[in-house]
């Protein structure tokens, strides 16, 4: 399964957000998309995942334009995360990660007992098999968050897109999180994420694309185009990053003085 997008120029009806992105998607492997607030990443996702129209340049899965995928067909494959949100209506943690199930059913089929047990390893995997019986009005939009997260990963598509997925999670949550990524990468899904932390794409990312203005300013593995330089044009800032001593990680940190 690949997802490609060529000198795509995305955006809404009247005004356009980006152009000239080119970047792929691949099973197996972890993009991260860093970018200041307004560089159009979330505008960019809902374009790769065909809720925008391509306003110009090629949107493809497998090689097929995404238009020429039905809403069905394109759920069956890809998977989206939002950024979390109040819930409108009181549905239960279960029934809410239920509803990843919906594009493998026909019109007005209930789930059944496959769809139930799906739906209730993706809330172990997440660890919120305890809330599954509560509203999703009373819980925290942490805790909301990974509800969502384990709704995409119900749907079983093989391309998951998240916007900023550890938003609104505690620091344990997020490094659980990552290392869940990651093996969701290992089992030979394609994962693409936004992040405002690049110590999130220092351990978690094969690969990254930083976006500034709605043009990609570098593309590249990790470690090779995470660079204080990089960052400096995408931020404004200098940084410095450094391997952790005893550890093959690296972190980022503003430069002192």
């Amino acid at each position: 399964m690949i997802l490609t997008v060529k000198t795509l120029a995305f955006g809404y009806r009247d005004r356009e957000i980006g152009h000239g992105v080119d970047l792929s998607l691949q099973g197996g492997e972890v993009l991260a998309l860093l970018g200041p607030n307004g560089a159009g990443k979330t505008t960019l996702f809902k374009t790769m995942l065909g809720l925008l129209p391509v306003k110009a340049g090629e949107g493809l899965l497998d090689g097929r334009p995404l238009s020429g995928w039905s809403r069905r067909e394109r759920a069956l494959r890809i998977a989206y995360v939002p950024q979390a949100h109040a819930a409108p209506f009181p549905f239960t943690v279960r029934d809410l990660v239920l509803m990843g199930r919906v594009a493998h059913l026909s019109a007005f089929a209930l789930p059944g007992a496959h769809d139930r047990a799906i739906a209730e390893a993706a809330l172990e995997n997440l660890g919120i098999a305890k809330l599954a019986d509560t509203p999703s009005t009373e819980i925290s939009g942490g805790e909301r968050q990974l509800a969502l997260i384990a709704r995409a990963l119900a749907q079983e598509a093989r391309i998951v897109v998240m916007d900023e997925p550890t938003a609104s999670l505690d620091y344990g949550n997020q490094m659980r999180l990552l290392a869940h990524i990651r093996r969701l990468a290992a089992d030979g899904l394609a994962i693409v994420l936004s992040t405002h932390n690049p110590d999130h794409a220092l351990q978690a990312a094969d690969r990254v694309a930083l976006l500034k203005d709605g043009e990609l300013t570098a593309l590249g593995a990790t470690r090779e185009t995470l660079t204080p330089n990089a960052l400096k044009t995408l931020y404004g800032i200098e940084v410095v990053i450094g391997s952790v001593p005893g550890s093959d990680a690296f972190v980022c940190a503003p430069r002192p003085g």
